[in-house]
């Protein structure tokens, strides 16, 4: 029938500007990854700093992470609490070996079942801050990598007039399992350049927990851990609400490395989809607006339906912009590449998470399943 082949047509062409619109995109979030804070960094007039480090589970780099805590190049005493819910937690061996080794005891391992929301780490988080003895806190994920000036990087934007909160950029970092290289590869071919783009065009303040230094004034101005204890990503909250105490989010020069482990096809997939569907509860048109983000995937659904070959050459033009901007992630922040051949099967991951985040409202988060309202987490009794 004409009207359904215009139709048809119609369709491949929509799809095929978006997808060049996307290309675009992804020149000039290369290009941004790439000129990303050059700048030297701020000088930190050293305060004492109490660390929290949450543990649950098996951590790969977690010794790393420790020993580096304790190998900082930062003048101010540093405590450094780790902690976990239950004494049976695996990671509390590996923080407890090396406290015992610490001549300087400057690490802490408490254990605390209390449980304070339906986010596990704020209330690891909560339970931890009770042995804080410094008033200037700096959170960190058990699952980052760090460099030694991380903490006179943090404190120094953190001490610069105006700012409430000090939130660190990531990028991936990925053992040799080939989920684990999906998995860090779309931080930082998907995440880290949009989160660049949107700093740079100030689109966006944002706020993320792998590595955040608040004061303790400041956090008891927003009310403190406790008011987030069942936000899914209590780091846009925590932001958030920094912004509407008139405070500033402040991102220092660096990145830290996210360290993605072995896992399964499944539980990467589910994580894709949580975030998403977070993104979408956080910003719905916003989340909307980014279909141009995922240029392949649209060129492919293009080709599919009768867009022939400029589908095919846009489809490959967009595969190219997806890997250069990879390539800039490595140079600009050590983040390893996905070999070319993986990035079609990476880019069709992201988006297929897209897609589902606007059908359904569970998410599965360390094997438990809630429902989102509004950003908190509610027990799905399904």
């Amino acid at each position: 029938m004409p009207i359904a082949a215009d139709l048809w047509r119609w369709t491949a062409d929509l799809l095929l500007a978006g997808s060049i619109l996307g290309c675009l995109y992804l020149v000039t979030a290369s290009l941004l990854v790439l000129r990303h804070r050059r700048s030297p960094a701020s000088e930190a007039s050293p305060v004492p700093v109490t660390v929290l480090v949450p543990l649950c589970g098996t951590e790969p780099r977690l010794a790393q992470l420790l020993r580096v805590l304790c190998q900082q190049d930062y003048a101010a005493p540093v405590q450094i609490v780790c902690g976990a819910r239950s004494d049976t937690d695996p990671a509390l061996a590996v923080a407890r070996q090396l406290a015992a080794g610490d001549p300087g005891q400057r690490i802490e391992v408490h254990v605390h079942p209390q449980i304070h929301g339906l986010n596990l780490k704020v209330s690891n988080q909560i339970n931890l801050a009770q042995h804080a003895r410094h008033d200037t806190l700096v959170m960190v994920d058990s699952d980052v990598e760090i460099t030694r000036d991380f903490l006179s990087g943090m404190i120094a934007e953190l001490q610069k007039p105006g700012v409430g909160i000090v939130s660190c950029l990531y990028h991936g970092v990925a053992t040799d399992d080939v989920w684990a290289r999906l998995g860090a590869s779309g931080v930082n071919t998907h995440f880290l350049p949009n989160a660049i783009v949107a700093l740079r065009f100030r689109l966006e303040r944002p706020c993320f927990g792998a590595g955040m230094a608040i004061s303790h004034d400041t956090l008891r101005r927003i009310g403190g851990l406790e008011a987030f204890a069942d936000q899914l990503w209590e780091d846009y909250a925590i932001g958030k609400a920094i912004r509407a105490a008139g405070l500033e989010v402040a991102h220092p020069r660096f990145t830290l490395g996210h360290v993605y482990a072995g896992g399964s096809g499944r539980d990467l997939v589910m994580s894709q989809i949580r975030e998403a569907r977070t993104i979408r509860g956080i910003n719905p048109a916003g989340h909307a607006g980014t279909i141009v983000t995922h240029p392949f995937p649209l060129a492919l659904t293009a080709l599919l339906i009768g867009g022939g070959s400029q589908a095919l050459a846009v489809a490959l033009i967009a595969l190219g912009c997806r890997t250069a901007v990879g390539w800039c992630a490595g140079t600009r922040f050590g983040a390893r590449p996905l070999q070319f051949w993986l990035m079609p099967v990476r880019d069709m991951l992201s988006f297929t998470a897209y897609v589902a985040s606007f059908f359904g409202g569970t998410v599965t988060w360390r094997g438990e399943r809630h429902r989102l309202y509004d950003g908190k987490l509610v027990q799905d009794p399904g």
